[in-house]
């Protein structure tokens, strides 16, 4: 493996949007490509709004609005304040300037072009210069099952506030979609897999369910790492711990390590969670203990460096 390796990173949410601004603030960047969360997008006011995917753009154009995570900085709400006057429901969080990022997108879905190229315009004008790479062209959407009912993911989550207990999550369309080829040339392609420290749930999940994207993943000879997003057994931000628990799986490290078993070469998890270091190489993976919280640009950047440079080594290791 070069010892600028090729990369590819599964993102979603904030985590995956910390992740990618690391690996953007280093050296490795310019072999990186980026594969983001779909299954999110949903419609509001007649505009197709892609949550996970604008909010990798904005990250990486350093126009996210820090303070919430998501959103673009200074924005404004006059918009919305208009249109709760008018009836309409708003309690999706959408800033004016926001809003011209969601009138083109869907202008230009109704003219017929591919998603993963508006996304590709989208970033190229706002000043990324990486590669944002969409898991498939068509629509899927998280759907979620909970004690009130079933939901889409922004109604449990922006709406409700991830309050309701969760009982069943599917993605509608996922059986019908196929993969883009610039997903699958990204894998194919790819010396090192990175997946994020997203919600392995609903952000990475939906990602690895798109037909032919676990298969090829599971089928490359690239290393792949994970990045635990627990840190003393529970989430920074977002439900994953507690959908976890929900869904039957261990609200910790070795239920992340059962999302990915088959998958993943590596795990790497915070200091606060090394006495689980033991039981997950006994299953077989590589398990590097770190500081996983990237509050900071600088603590964004020494992590995914670390990810990085314990992949190479583990594959040095066992290449010698």
């Amino acid at each position: 493996m070069s010892r600028c390796p090729k990369i590819t990173l599964l993102a979603g949410g904030v985590g995956g949007a910390k992740a990618a601004e690391g690996l953007a603030s280093s050296h490795y960047r310019w072999n990186l490509q980026i594969i983001g969360n779909v299954a999110d997008d949903q419609e509001f006011h007649g505009l197709w709004v892609s949550p996970d995917i604008d909010t990798l753009t904005y990250s990486l154009a350093d126009l996210i609005d820090r303070q919430h995570g998501w959103g673009l900085r200074g924005d404004s709400s006059n918009t919305l304040h208009c249109l709760e006057r008018l009836g309409a429901e708003t309690w999706m969080q959408l800033g004016d300037m926001d809003f011209a990022t969601h009138i083109f997108r869907t202008e230009q879905r109704r003219l017929g072009r591919r998603p993963t190229e508006i996304a590709t315009q989208i970033a190229k004008r706002l000043g990324v210069e990486i590669p944002l790479l969409l898991p498939t062209d068509d629509r899927v959407q998280t759907r979620i099952g909970t004690d009130r009912g079933w939901l889409s993911f922004q109604e449990y989550f922006v709406r409700e506030r991830c309050a309701p207990q969760v009982l069943e999550v599917r993605f509608d369309g996922i059986e019908q979609a196929r993969p883009t080829a610039e997903a699958l040339a990204a894998i194919r392609d790819a010396e090192l897999i990175l997946i994020a420290p997203s919600n392995p749930i609903v952000s990475i999940g939906p990602i690895l369910a798109t037909p032919g994207i676990r298969d090829a993943i599971s089928r490359s000879d690239a290393y792949c790492i994970a990045i635990s997003p627990l840190i003393g057994g529970k989430t920074v931000k977002g439900p994953a711990d507690r959908m976890m628990s929900s869904l039957g799986y261990q609200s910790d490290l070795l239920g992340i390590a059962e999302l990915y078993h088959g998958l993943i070469d590596a795990l790497v998890i915070d200091r606060q969670d090394q006495p689980h270091q033991a039981a997950l190489e006994s299953l077989g993976l590589a398990v590097s203990v770190t500081d996983t919280l990237m509050s900071q640009p600088q603590q964004k950047q020494a992590l995914m460096e670390h990810c990085v440079e314990f992949a190479l080594a583990q594959q040095d290791r066992s290449a010698a």
